[in-house]
């Protein structure tokens, strides 16, 4: 097994269906070698290069040249020089199972009423193949430092309590695949979210003490976790069930000793947390569910790139990967005819992809519907989903920088003032000295401006009234009545350009950043020398640019945050 790739561990065999026994080599060796090398990508602490992939996979150079430069045009990796980092578009793949699982809007309400309730952080948790996979997170409002893992995350069933839970369900062939992944990985070295083990077979963690704990927690309705995930750690675990009884997923609530004891999280939290199981259970599968609708901006479907790049595109890998991101457009996924249709392939492909994806464990079948796996969330959603706004907009400022070679900057609304929270600064005698973390008036600045503007009109009106403008410079805006009409203007025309009211020599022009609703989360600017040419000019010359940033961030921030607010911090 090349290093870095997380290892697939069998999977039940799938229900009979029309899909040939076989998918062709031509077409599935392009997509599975494609997902390899996500996967390792996804996987690695920093950014690889191709001749790393290369080593890794035992693919030629050439083959690896050609996946890198397809992934790239679509968007899922990076380059930054010869180094390689996965694209915040990869969580399309982690987005689509949590849309046609319903998991995203089922989970979410629970979680984030267990977090408070409980005031520890809590995850739902499903099966992946024999191990367990964390679906949804929630952490209390207000602590400094939450435990918890994050939405993508693998833990092996026999240390947590989710995993024994999930268990009660498993079938003769899934403890197969779990003595194998356990033979072929005894230290849990596979698995970096928790700590390796010290010895294969520690004490209370043999195959017989983890039928005794599934069979405890089939009975009991709940399993404990005392440290096993990891010293210092406990952790409970409800089920979450189907209309068979089947546990379909796990609600697990996670403390450090210093808080609670075992016993003292079970009295604590055992009656809150079954009660949220049932109406997670009721979202998933009871009246409630055909109220659901499908995510309101569906990826768009294949698009040939063959006649722009020629040979380094790999038509049969672009083709899989947008098969299973439209698997996503709708709750309980989409039968052959539907994929087809969203993916904007034709039937035949779509079935010979539909194949290679379900053998790689990447998506599942139901009766006539097809939907994304848990596994896909293997594919960078947990190194991806701690990304922040500013994570998300620092490559895309330095790029604008570079373009226009002047200083750009993101800043979100604080109160009163704009705060700085990723900028791409040039080298030039007249750069402001400006870094992350620096605050300024509103009022006096193009971001700000922005930014306010955007506030409805109510609100906007009190922060006019409790900016209490004065003069930086001759040519500041001080009057409320003036300030209100140029902020009515910034929201008509969508920019705002300021010309020495921060400071005498300084210019800048900035548009907003929205959020999937539309919202602004942040702006964008560029910051540069107020020299002899009118300010207009400036606009004209450089606006274009700008707004084209702007756009590739909010791309990226609507993948990044399709089911969530945006992290600004």
């Amino acid at each position: 097994m090349a290093p870095g790739v997380p290892r697939t561990a069998p999977t039940a065999s799938a229900p009979a269906s029309p899909l040939p026994a076989d998918p062709p080599a031509e077409a599935a060796g392009p997509l599975e070698r494609g997902l390899t090398v996500l996967r390792l990508v996804a996987d690695a602490p920093r950014s690889v290069r191709p001749g790393d992939l290369a080593r890794a996979t035992g693919l030629a150079r050439s083959t690896v040249d050609r996946i890198t430069a397809t992934l790239t045009h679509l968007d899922y990796l990076r380059a930054a020089g010869r180094d390689l980092a996965p694209a915040p578009r990869l969580m399309e793949f982690g987005n689509a199972y949590l849309h046609a699982s319903g998991a995203s809007r089922a989970l979410r309400p629970s979680l984030e009423r267990l977090a408070r309730a409980l005031d520890e952080s809590v995850s739902a948790i499903v099966l992946d193949g024999c191990d367990a996979r964390i679906v949804g997170t929630a952490v209390p409002p207000g602590r400094v430092i939450p435990l918890g893992f994050r939405v993508g995350d693998l833990l092996p069933a026999e240390r947590c309590a989710a995993g024994a839970v999930l268990a009660t369900g498993w079938r003769p062939e899934t403890y197969d695949a779990w003595r194998a992944r356990r033979a072929a990985d005894p230290l849990d070295e596979n698995f970096p979210a928790v700590p390796p083990r010290r010895t294969a077979e520690p004490p209370g963690r043999t195959e017989a003490d983890f039928a005794a704990w599934t069979a405890a927690a089939d009975a009991d309705g709940w399993a404990l976790d005392d440290q096993l995930v990891a010293p210092g750690l406990v952790a409970l675990a409800v089920p979450v069930r189907d209309p068979d009884g089947r546990p379909v997923c796990a609600i697990s609530v996670l403390a450090h000793t210093g808080r609670h004891s075992g016993d003292a999280l079970r009295a604590h939290a055992l009656a809150t947390m079954t009660e949220e199981a049932r109406r997670i259970a009721d979202a998933l599968y009871g009246p409630s569910r055909a109220a659901v609708v499908p995510p309101a901006a569906p990826a768009p479907g294949y698009a040939d790139a063959k006649p722009e790049l020629g040979p380094s595109f790999l038509q049969a890998l672009a083709r899989g990967l947008a098969v299973l991101t439209a698997l996503g457009g709708r709750r309980g996924g989409l039968t052959l005819a539907e994929a087809a249709g969203a993916a904007g392939l034709s039937y035949p492909s779509t079935r010979r992809n539909l194949l290679t994806l379900r053998q790689l464990g990447y998506v599942e079948q139901r009766g006539r519907r097809f939907l994304p796996s848990p596994r896909v969330l293997e594919l960078g959603y947990a190194r991806l989903s701690t990304l922040t706004l500013a994570d998300i907009a620092q490559p895309h400022l330095a790029e604008l920088a570079g373009r226009v070679r002047e200083s750009a900057s993101l800043a979100v609304l604080d109160g009163t003032e704009v705060h700085y929270v990723a900028r791409a600064a040039t080298e030039q005698i007249t750069s402001a000295r400006i870094t992350p973390g620096t605050r300024l008036p509103a009022y006096a600045t193009s971001m700000g401006r922005v930014l306010l503007a955007d506030l409805p009109e109510a609100e906007r009106r009190e922060r006019i009234d409790a900016l209490r403008p004065r003069a930086l410079t001759p040519h500041t805006l001080t009057s409320p009545r003036a300030l209100a009409a140029t902020l009515d203007r910034v929201a008509r025309e969508g920019h705002a350009l300021v010309d020495q009211e921060l400071e005498a020599g300084l210019r800048s022009l900035a548009v907003p950043v929205r959020d999937r609703s539309g919202r602004a989360v942040g702006a964008v600017n560029i910051a540069l020398h107020a020299g002899p040419e009118p300010p207009e000019r400036t606009g004209d010359a450089l606006l274009p640019a700008l707004r084209a940033c702007a756009a590739r961030i909010e791309s990226d921030l609507a993948v990044a945050f399709a089911d969530g607010p945006v992290r600004t911090g």
